[in-house]
């Protein structure tokens, strides 16, 4: 049994990666190979071609097809063959690549993984401050060599940020500020609030001012593997709360985490904000910044994940700062039984 839940959307690349040219990347395990159409709509195939399973994304565009570069089948962008090796031989269009569903919305190229049918771009995750008026968005991509639920344990308690990101948004009354932590069936939220605290470096720069803040981050986990994290300052005693906080200046950091294999994944970052919306360099600086933050996140991870390799006799220990991974985790691993159950059930019914 995987580590991930199917049917269901998964990010698979930022819109900018993908264009005319093959390209390559594996999404839950299954290799896959994007391009783009001549009217720009999305390609997914299976990345093995159904003759001798030379990688696709070696292929060679034709049109809106591809044709392998090893004997020269040639597929149409639902994945059928359209030309045998031999040209004079007539077409059995039996033989495809595997196409997968795609959507893209608000930036990203969402594929789904499990069951066709089943696909419905209305459960795409709702992620209105990276469309709403008033509001800028941007971000960039890691490959990141752990297990994608290691990443999802990060982002879910943000007591790390006060030693992995010292120097930027960390800061001590973090560590001071109890945590509450509420669940549904397919969220988790851990929401923190710090009144009249100093601001960090980062926040102090953003609101461009001087004095105490009231400070809020309310992360909240969404099934299959997103986690959206409220964060802001506001001057302190300005009415903000944790349950409404326009006041002052407002981000939403996005984060996608997309499986590549049981222990690599893909994590997609971003951060719409409220303020400085027009500069587009500070938008550059700021993605810079956020990036050099995530990267301290990726060195600690990955020596995470190797330190679980060379430990096998040891396991992870959850304490109270734990309790939106572990949550987080729980309905993962509910999901996951539940899909198996209901795939169990459906073969049993159509016997």
């Amino acid at each position: 049994m995987t580590t991930w839940v199917t049917n269901a959307w998964y990010v698979a690349a930022w819109d900018a990666e993908i264009d005319h040219q093959p390209f390559a990347r594996t999404i839950c395990g299954l290799p896959m190979v994007f391009y783009r159409k001549l009217n720009r709509k999305i390609v997914a195939l299976r990345d093995a071609c159904p003759h001798r399973m030379l990688p696709l994304s070696k292929g060679i565009r034709e049109g809106d097809s591809i044709r392998c570069s090893y004997h020269g089948l040639k597929l149409g962008p639902d994945g059928v063959a359209e030309e045998m090796p031999l040209k004079n031989e007539p077409v059995n269009a039996r033989i495809c690549a595997e196409a997968y569903i795609t959507h893209e919305r608000y930036r990203f190229v969402w594929v789904w993984i499990g069951e066709a049918a089943k696909a419905d771009p209305a459960l795409i995750p709702d992620l209105w401050p990276c469309a709403a008026p008033g509001w800028t968005f941007d971000g960039d991509y890691y490959h990141v060599a752990c297990d994608f639920r290691l990443m999802i344990d990060n982002l879910m308690d943000l007591t790390h940020e006060t030693y992995v990101h010292a120097n930027s948004i960390g800061q001590e009354e973090i560590l001071e500020a109890g945590i509450e932590c509420v669940a549904d069936n397919k969220n988790v939220w851990v929401r923190r609030w710090m009144p009249a605290v100093t601001a960090p470096p980062f926040w102090r720069a953003a609101l461009a001012e001087e004095g105490p803040v009231d400070r809020w981050q309310i992360c909240q986990f969404n099934l299959p593997a997103s986690v959206m994290i409220d964060v802001g300052v506001a001057r302190a005693g300005s009415g903000a709360s944790l349950d409404k906080h326009d006041q002052g200046v407002r981000g939403m950091v996005i984060d996608f985490m997309t499986p590549e294999t049981e222990d690599t994944h893909h994590y997609f970052w971003g951060m719409a904000r409220n303020f400085e919306v027009n500069d587009a360099g500070f938008t550059s600086r700021f993605k810079a910044q956020q990036g050099q933050v995530f990267a301290e996140d990726k060195v600690v991870l990955e020596a995470q994940q190797q330190a679980i390799r060379a430990n096998p006799d040891m396991r992870l220990n959850a304490y109270s700062i734990d309790q939106g991974g572990v949550r987080a985790r729980q309905l993962i691993s509910r999901a996951i039984k539940a899909q198996a159950l209901e795939q169990v059930n459906e073969q049993e019914n159509s016997q």
